[in-house]
């Protein structure tokens, strides 16, 4: 019997228009408090209680569209005083004095620390973390790294270029990227000439930034080097060049159209092809949505995107406007990167930074090296940004954040040494540290290659930017909605954590304590 009712058309017919009408409502109804921290926590790096209350009483339609419309294209942090000189440093030729070439790269290095310290301290301040948030994800889209181009004002270049245009149109994107002179130095563009084409960067905008393995062909690759030929930088400047004497102007063909075809002609035929949006979207649904794409909707958002001649606005608001987006079984699948663990929890206890420096140098320690990711594939992310050593690299930083003795023993960097022995090792590569933080700040003379010492060193390193932290747990958990120290614990919980707690963490009058194993459970990895 109960299988005939339900599988009654009558019966089926009702179940649909229910369903259809309850998401209807629940589209037209204010989002409430969890549907607001869900779209924040997706969307940006850990919101504060503020600003989830003043997206609960939005709809989910209104919240996003805020969202979207308020974004930025340009940060609001004052850059470092380096990286708006118009004049690139010189390097020093192979015949310089020895001291005069270990200055220039102890400059860069040191200009990268700063930037790195600068794009940390936006991610904290910044009243649009949706900007940040897809400036680093189009950061781990189109890959430059600082240990390949060296010039730390080009890295900034190139991320001043994914900023502007995070939220734009992606065609326009693609072709500044593609000629940004951080991009010409990390895929050999610069070396690309008639005669002599280099392939690696029409292999990458083939297979990472638009179509995805499987839909080209190696002639494919060896024709769309011939067309990008003669695209170079003013190496006093750091602008893109073109260079027409070094441009190979011969028939082309690429993925079936022939002519005479340059670079910007070939990123027109990547984007023309159905592959690119489908590729596209599939990394946006990974990163916003859930680990594992629904094919259907893959194809049918990217419709849509590819309809709107690659509005990123566009893709993303029918992303975050899926039924699978605010489906309770995806909620709590996705796995903080390390950037966003570190920052997402500066904002969240609301801590004010004096640098962002030992907080850059922490994220790295757990995997996530700004501007300096580990291929040209960048950071794989999931699930593989959790194994012992980070997971243990992130409980310790944590546990040192909220920690009220500041005298007891430095922990952090326990864990980061191990981590950064291990990706060294597996990648038969320079530390992952390596270029981001010069020997000479973290090992004393004589003991460069000692990795005991380097860790100690950076530990104090580190250790000195957490003192210049104040965090008050009792002042923190007060200001929590309720009456009562359980109302406001539940409250903590329901800001802190996709999901509830894996342990219950302990009730009582220690604010400090509560907090402390809240951010240390398992559900606090996870978005």
């Amino acid at each position: 019997m109960l299988a005939r009712i339900l599988t009654c058309p009558r019966t089926l017919a009702f179940i649909a228009l229910t369903a259809t009408t309850m998401l209807a409502h629940a589209a037209a109804a204010p989002m409430g408090y969890a549907d607001a921290r869900h779209l924040l926590a997706r969307t940006g790096f850990g919101p504060t209680d503020a600003e989830v209350n003043v997206y609960a009483p939005m709809t989910r339609g209104d919240a996003v569209a805020r969202l979207l419309r308020e974004a930025r294209t340009s940060a609001i942090t004052p850059p470092p005083a380096f990286a708006t000189a118009t004049v690139l440093p010189r390097r020093p030729g192979r015949d310089a004095p020895v001291e005069e070439r270990k200055a220039y790269v102890q400059e860069q290095v040191r200009y990268g620390l700063e930037l790195r310290a600068w794009w940390v301290g936006e991610m904290v301040v910044t009243p649009s973390p949706l900007t940040e948030r897809m400036a680093l994800f189009w950061h781990n889209h189109f890959v430059s790294s600082q240990q390949k181009v060296k010039i730390a004002q080009l890295m900034y270049g190139q991320n001043l270029t994914l900023r502007a245009n995070a939220l734009g149109n992606f065609g326009a994107l693609l072709h500044a990227a593609s000629k940004d002179p951080a991009m010409l130095v990390y895929l050999d563009s610069a070396q690309n000439r008639k005669g002599q084409p280099n392939e690696n960067f029409a292999r990458e905008v083939m297979e990472l930034f638009t179509l995805g393995e499987g839909h080209y062909t190696e002639q494919d690759i060896k024709e769309a080097a011939r067309a990008v030929t003669g695209w170079s930088l003013n190496r006093d400047t750091g602008e893109y060049l073109f260079r027409p004497g070094l441009h190979d102007f011969g028939n082309k063909t690429v993925l079936g159209r022939s002519g005479n075809l340059d670079g910007d002609a070939v990123l027109d035929i990547l984007l023309a092809q159905p592959a690119t949006a489908e590729y596209v979207t599939t990394k946006l649904w990974r990163e916003f949505v859930s680990p594992d794409p629904d094919p259907q909707e893959i194809r049918r958002i990217a419709q849509l995107f590819r309809g709107s001649n690659y509005d990123i606005k566009v893709a993303l608001r029918t992303l975050l406007m899926s039924d699978a987006f605010w489906a309770p079984a995806n909620r709590g699948t996705l796995v903080k990167s390390p950037v966003e663990f570190v920052v997402g929890t500066l904002r969240q206890l609301e801590i004010s930074l004096a640098s962002g420096l030992p907080f850059a140098i922490v994220s790295a320690g757990m995997g996530q090296n700004l501007f300096s990711p580990p291929n040209v594939k960048g950071w794989p992310g999931g699930n593989v940004w959790i194994d012992t050593n980070t997971l243990l690299a992130r409980k310790q930083f944590v546990d040192r954040l909220v920690r009220a003795d500041e005298t007891s023993p430095q922990m952090i960097p326990v864990a980061m040494a191990q981590t950064l022995r291990r990706q060294a090792s597996a990648r038969s590569e320079q530390p992952l540290l390596a270029g981001a933080v010069p020997k000479q700040a973290l090992a004393p003379q004589g003991a460069a290659n000692d990795d005991t010492a380097r860790s100690q060193r950076l530990a104090r390193e580190v250790d000195r930017g957490m003192r210049n932290l104040h965090f008050d747990a009792t002042v923190w958990l007060a200001a929590r909605v309720g009456t009562t120290t359980d109302d406001k614990e539940r409250s903590a919980q329901a800001l802190l954590l996709a999901l509830a707690p894996q342990s219950p963490p302990p009730s009582g009058d220690d604010a400090l304590a509560f907090i402390r194993a809240t951010l240390q459970d398992p559900v606090y990895q996870l978005k």
